[in-house]
């Protein structure tokens, strides 16, 4: 009887048992279905597609469970392209261990249920879009080991309460918006190894208990405004492989023994800060050491370490300190680094390095790529054994004091693409082995005392797209040879010097040039080459001081992107052509030449501070204030109004009519027939804010040339100060110019309620008609202090060279495409830009990237179409950035098309342009370079880096100088040159979509930076 009691109970405790198994089976089950219903697949379900009944849940795709019970223990979504939210029901998974849901675009905040996951060990939610605070309730995971939640938009600050998760290994917070200072509360998780915290707003110091993490490998703080100094209680982590703190407001001196405290460090990162004083010689102790990175900090006096024992280093960056004593072997310390063998970075420019070059220098590294010394007081010769560095990319010994010649051995350096000697006071000729220097981009040999004549062998330099020679005694001719350097597409200077001669025709040759400055000669004789028409990149010609003689050539009509012109002190002669008055001249310099005849009065010669003439006394006629005499009346042609001339001049007039009657009868027809379309309306008037051309004339110092920044189709950006506003950006439309108006109705419609960070902030639309009784419109934006992308990219002046490294060109890419999504993706009326490129990407002061210039823009509907109507044949946007395909006259739904297919014109255009210009950012060429002929792109150009070794020859030099190392350089670099051709494939629906751009770019900087 008690033996078939037990057994009853026993099966009934069996039968209470699988119950709750099965139970919990079941909240498993709807837990993971409550997951789902929250998940946005854009594949239409295919990551989830195994989310079903057909299936057991521990089978669906990305679910484990646990062998014995059946429960929940991973679920692991990475890289699945999802979005959506993450359901509270997560909390119901009570067996789950990890929480995998990296690189995707989850966003809404991060529920509180998760903190009733008591055996989770890994939450990985990286590279997603989370927003709010963190879960004050994960400190009830008393199991967690790895919280992995960097690269969101998280606010707020640390819980003190995760001081009580004692199994926590690796906090991952970095790249979030967070805020409140590091707390104390930190330094008493005892078992952290790795505490990666960067750019997010932290502030305050670094919490001095912080040196109780015994165990910590890596730490990292970098970019957090984080001020105050090391506190000494961090020279006890011993075993840290990484020491990361770049970026900050840190202040005071490195202790002495501070190299001899961590025998394990591989990083040291201490740039962009307030350190300084010497730096220790302890620094040699770093025998592990790979990275280490002092530069853009205070640190002074002479450099004693000795880093001969540093064999692994392979980048060490000393520029824009203050290092220097005076002493004359004070460069001693390059004797040290020869016994480094990998090193492959050394930057020591913009310091106070004196002394001599030692002969040495020929024994660094062979694999040295980047060496930079610019910027220093040295001094003596350059030693011939720089020659013996042969693989190095960039050479920067500009703005020191060296003499003597430049050595034939630099014809050695096969590999270099930027070569700078600038700036110190160089003798004798240029060798002829400059022309083994095939690579070269960039060669900079001005403000020397160079002589003797430019080498022919310069025109073996065909990858050459910057060439500066001005301001040294070079003489004899202009070799032919240079101007058949087709590559030279930014600038070339040859001003200053004592050439003579005249121009060769093959001037024409420099199709992609955009600065020729041959001023100030004196020799250079003969006529301006008609052949100079072929130069259709030319923005800025300056020819000025020289013997020229003969006409203004006609062709010079077909230079219409041209900015400014100086022609002055020459002997030219012969009437001012009227075709200046159509070109889009700012400034127009034409003074101290024999000039006669008539002055024209439109274009740039209605603007008297834009225009100089003195010294030409046979001129007549223009604006009055540019107070030239009269010019003699025409006696009138009776034969003029002969009868047969009438009837010419009356059939002419009559065939016109006839014809423009057609074309408005014609397009009304069409216009009746459009359906559900929607335009573009004007503005009321009541809808501008009325400010007065007084106003505008006083803001701009009567639109002075001096607060002129820039030039369109349309009319002059000026900036100026007004009143009630402060400093602002005031673009003046011409409306004379075909489509101003409509521009800017254009543009005041699509950014008057447009708010986000990466838009450029319109602060009012002028429209009045107090200007001599004639109207005038006018845009009033914030003005951005770091000018356009343009500029920053095809510098077009050196005298303060402008460089972008990789980490400024991924923030501005990421701002970019950021402000594209929001236009796309996040308006009530999808809004498509339709003319990015680099003169319409702005920079404010903190190098964030503003889209401006809508002038252009389309509001879209994917029902019903653009809200705007062509009229005329053409490409929407720029030549080159305009995605392929010509434009169709459709009223109703304009398109464009691919071969023998037709596309609907819509946002992929854009993200077409963002391709194209992503290419150019990491390139540094125009996608018009003449290069790019006989079937080479910039697409094709810039994929050779994923077919070979072709890095060093398709990236900017600039961008390769970046403190990074090599691979992970590369591999981000390779990373980005992937999403540029992704996004302009020919095919619009092969293109990426801005959202997946901005989270593969924020994946590739949170991996970087």
């Amino acid at each position: 009887m008690r033996f078939w009691l037990v057994s009853q109970q026993l099966a009934l405790l069996i039968i209470i048992i699988t119950t709750n198994a099965l139970n919990n089976n079941e909240t498993d089950h709807a837990a993971l279905l409550a997951m789902k219903s929250k998940i946005l697949d854009p594949f239409g379900g295919e990551a989830l597609s195994s989310w079903n009944e057909s299936f057991h849940f521990c089978n669906w795709e990305g679910v484990m469970c646990s062998k014995r019970h059946k429960r929940v223990t991973l679920i692991d979504l990475s890289s699945l392209s999802l979005s959506g939210t993450l359901s509270p029901h997560v909390g119901n998974l009570t067996f789950l261990r990890q929480l995998l849901l990296i690189n995707n675009t989850f966003h809404g905040e991060i529920p509180n249920e998760i903190g009733d996951l008591y055996m989770l060990e890994v939450l990985a939610l990286e590279r997603n879009s989370f927003q709010g605070r963190i879960p004050v309730s994960l400190s009830r995971c008393y199991n967690l080991k790895h919280l992995l939640i960097g690269f969101n938009n998280l606010v707020g600050t640390i819980p003190e309460e995760f001081s009580s998760l004692s199994m926590l290994k690796r906090i991952y917070i970095h790249v979030n918006v967070l805020t409140g200072g590091i707390p104390k509360s930190v330094g008493n998780i005892t078992s952290l190894e790795v505490f990666s915290a960067g750019a997010n707003h932290f502030g305050g110091t670094i919490p001095n208990n912080l040196g109780q993490l015994k165990n910590l490998v890596e730490l990292g703080l970098g970019g957090n405004q984080i001020s105050g100094m090391i506190p000494s209680s961090l020279y006890n982590l011993s075993n840290l492989n990484i020491l990361s703190l770049p970026m900050n407001d840190l202040n005071g001196s490195l202790p002495p023994y501070f190299g001899n405290m961590f025998p394990h460090l591989e990083w040291l990162q201490l740039h962009y800060n307030n350190f300084t004083g010497q730096l220790p010689n302890s620094i040699g102790n770093l025998t592990k050491a790979m990275r280490l990175a002092f530069e853009r900090n205070n640190f002074s006096g002479k450099l004693t370490v000795d880093f001969s024992k540093l064999v692994n280093l392979v980048r060490l960056t000393l520029h824009f300190n203050n290092f220097g004593s005076g002493d004359f072997d004070e460069m001693h310390f390059l004797e040290s680094l020869t016994n480094c063998s990998d090193l492959g970075v050394l930057g020591t420019d913009n310091n106070q390095f004196r002394g001599v070059l030692p002969d040495f220098v020929g024994n660094l590294s062979s694999n040295m790529r980047f060496f930079t010394l610019g910027e220093n007081q040295l001094q003596g010769r350059i030693p011939p054994t720089i020659g013996n560095l042969v693989n190095l990319s960039i050479l920067d010994l500009e703005s020191n004091h060296f003499t003597g010649p430049i050595p034939s051995t630099i014809g050695k350096l096969q590999k270099l693409q930027r070569f700078f000697l600038s700036g110190n006071q160089l003798s004798g000729a240029i060798p002829e082995s400059i022309g083994n220097l095939s690579l070269v981009n960039e060669l900079y040999l001005s403000y020397n005392n160079l002589e003797g004549t430019i080498p022919f062998s310069i025109g073996n330099c065909q990858r050459l797209i910057s060439l500066l020679l001005e301001q040294n005694n070079l003489s004899g001719t202009i070799p032919k040879e240079l101007f058949q350097v087709s590559s030279l597409s930014i600038l070339l200077n040859l001003s200053h010097n004592r050439l003579s001669g005249s121009l060769p025709l093959e001037i024409g040759d420099l199709k992609s040039l955009v600065v020729l400055d041959i001023s100030n000669n004196n020799d250079l004789s003969g006529e301006i080459p008609s052949s100079i028409s072929s130069c259709t990149s030319l923005q800025f010609l300056f020819l000025q001081g020289n013997m020229l003689q003969g006409s203004i050539p006609k062709t010079m009509e077909f230079l219409r992107g041209l900015q400014i012109l100086d022609l002055s002190r020459n002997n030219l002669s012969g009437q001012i052509p009227a075709f200046l008055e159509k070109l889009s001249l700012i400034n127009l310099n034409l003074s101290f030449n024999d000039f006669n005849g008539e002055l024209p009065s439109q274009g740039v010669f209605a603007n008297s501070s834009a225009v100089s003439v003195y010294g030409n006394n046979r001129l007549c006629g223009g604006i009055p204030s540019l107070e030239l005499p009269r010019c003699p009346t025409k006696k009138l042609n009776r034969n003029f109004f002969s009868s047969k001339r009438i009837f010419v001049i009356v059939a002419s007039i009559l065939g016109i009519l006839i014809l423009f009657s057609s074309l408005v009868f014609y397009l009304w027809k069409r216009n009746r027939r459009e359906r559900q379309s929607t335009t573009l309306e004007l503005l009321p008037k009541e809808s501008f804010v009325q400010v007065s051309y007084d106003e505008l004339f006083k803001a701009t110092d009567g639109f002075s040339s001096s607060n002129l920044i820039g030039a369109g189709s349309f009319g002059f950006v000026y900036k100026g100060v007004l009143d009630q506003i402060g400093d602002v950006a005031i673009k003046v439309l011409n409306l004379v110019n075909r489509g101003a108006t409509k521009s800017f109705m254009a543009e005041c419609k699509v950014l008057k309620n447009m708010r986000h960070r990466n838009l450029i902030k319109i602060i009012t639309c002028c429209s009045s008609i107090d200007f001599q009784g004639k109207e005038f419109k006018a845009l009033v934006y914030e003005l951005m202090l770091n000018g356009n992308l343009e500029k920053w990219l095809h510098p077009y002046q050196v005298t303060s060279r402008l460089e972008l490294n990789l980490l400024h060109r991924l923030r501005v890419a990421i701002d970019v495409a950021s402000a594209l999504d929001y236009l796309h993706y996040q308006c009530e009326t999808q809004v498509i830009h339709c003319d990015l490129k680099p003169s319409n990407i702005l920079l404010d002061q903190q190098m964030v990237a503003h889209v401006g210039d809508f002038g252009l823009a389309r509001l879209y509907n994917p029902d019903m179409g653009i809200s705007h109507h062509s009229s005329s044949m053409g490409v929407i946007g720029t030549v080159g950035y305009a995605a392929p395909g010509k434009l169709v006259v459709n009223l109703t739904n304009p398109v464009y098309f691919v071969g023998l297919i037709y596309f609907p014109f819509n946002y992929n255009s854009d993200v077409y342009s963002y391709g194209i210009l992503l290419l150019e950012m990491l390139t540094g060429k125009r996608p018009t370079d003449l290069m790019f002929a006989g079937g080479l792109n910039i697409r094709n150009f810039a994929g050779q880096i994923l077919t070979g070794n072709a890095i060093e020859i398709v990236i900017d030099p600039t961008i390769l100088k970046s403190d990074i190392v090599i691979d992970q350089r590369d591999g981000c670099l390779i990373a980005l040159v992937k999403i540029g051709l992704a996004c302009s494939e020919e095919l619009p629906q092969n293109r990426m979509s801005m959202t997946d751009v901005v989270r593969e770019l924020q994946l590739i900087k949170e991996t970087m930076f």
